[in-house]
């Protein structure tokens, strides 16, 4: 069975609790083992800094309170980056978490983005093996997590497929793509580097888009006119968009709103 997005959060035992904790992410799906959530961009989901940033792993430990208090736990099993939108697996129950674990370890837990990208690729579909490593580990770099392609790296395989190509007059060209991204292994970054090194980088990103420099100005700054003119999207256009898990069922989620409105309003 395949659960929209849009579905209103599903409530169990603990509803009262969970009607007063505000949040900003839907739950897809929830079963006794796990819960699938929609995150939103711009929501970490693990703690990165003592600073008491809002996280998903923080909500969703609010919005499980029951649970946790009866021997449950929130163990996020699919970890999505900041800016990244999308579906994401989190098991409520130790033996779910082993048992998702080991699953993703076989990578038998399918998963799927849609990526809005410059560019008109001159192909329908295309498979891209190309190893990566953090950038840093053989050359200088500025950005300590930038990831690059090289031989000596860990296997990277990405399959992509275009959905659609659009037109849209900006500061930063006009001719767009969405594409679909199917990850065959799960490197840092792999599918913003593959696009990128496809010559089809992802719109707003701020690593491996037109200039690296934009990323270290944006560190220094945060979002200016002249980030906006440049990447045109404050964030990296990539989104979560199916998940499937075997004898558990399969999600969906729709492009959210702002990339929705970035491939229709042109």
């Amino acid at each position: 069975m395949t659960f929209r997005s849009e579905i209103k959060p599903a409530l169990s035992v603990s509803d009262e609790a969970r009607a007063n904790t505000r949040t900003d992410f839907a739950i897809v799906a929830e079963t006794d083992d796990y819960v699938v959530v929609d995150k939103p961009p711009f929501l970490l989901v693990h703690p990165t800094k003592p600073n008491g940033a809002r996280t998903l792993w923080g909500e969703l430990r609010e919005l499980l309170a029951f649970e946790l208090a009866n021997g449950g736990q929130v163990s996020i099993v699919n970890r999505l980056d900041r800016e990244t939108s999308g579906l994401v697996l989190v098991a409520k129950t130790s033996a779910a978490a082993r048992r998702f674990g080991l699953l993703m370890e076989k990578q038998l837990i399918g998963k799927e983005y849609l990526a809005v990208v410059w560019g008109w690729p001159d192909w329908e579909e295309k498979t891209i093996d190309a190893p990566l490593l953090r950038q840093g580990a053989h050359r200088a770099s500025a950005i300590w997590l930038k990831q690059t392609i090289d031989v000596t790296g860990a296997a990277a395989t990405t399959e992509f497929r275009v959905e659609s190509r659009f037109r849209r007059v900006t500061t930063a060209g006009e001719h767009f793509s969405i594409i679909r991204a199917v990850p065959l292994t799960g490197r840092t970054h792999q599918i913003r580097v593959h696009l990128a090194a496809a010559g089809y980088p992802i719109v707003g990103d701020k690593i491996y888009g037109p200039n690296e420099q934009h990323y270290l100005r944006f560190i220094e700054t945060g979002w200016t006119d002249e980030l906006e003119r440049a990447l045109l999207l404050p964030r990296h256009a990539l989104h979560g968009a199916r998940l499937s898990v075997p004898g558990e069922g399969e999600w969906e989620s729709a492009l959210p709103r702002d990339l929705t409105e970035f491939t229709t309003c042109h």
